[in-house]
């Protein structure tokens, strides 16, 4: 089964109340067997439009990457994310060769 990919693009507006969605967010994905692949560091925008933060977390699978996306925890943790950035996030799964 190939693992999935969380694919977030973000700008922050409001820094001090942004750990407040990373804390609420956490149990979920914990629950959910993520593993933070690029969390924000320093990047070079090469084509198209950019933002400011970028994010990619490992799921086990696409029904895990879903599950923790849907879980309670998680809209709890995306009602401050949205009022304190603004976002695109996609979904991923991951190549398996042959």
């Amino acid at each position: 089964m190939p693992k999935a990919y969380w694919i977030a693009r973000v700008d922050v507006h409001d820094p001090e109340r942004y750990p407040d969605y990373v804390a609420t967010a956490a149990p979920a994905m914990q629950r959910h067997g993520a593993r933070f692949l690029v969390r924000g560091g320093p990047f070079r925008a090469l084509e198209g439009a950019s933002r400011s933060r970028n994010v990619v977390i490992e799921f086990p699978s696409m029904e895990a990457a879903l599950a923790c996306y849907g879980a309670p925890e998680y809209q709890a943790a995306k009602a401050i994310r949205e009022a304190v950035s603004e976002a695109d996030i996609v979904i991923v799964e991951g190549y398996e060769p042959d």
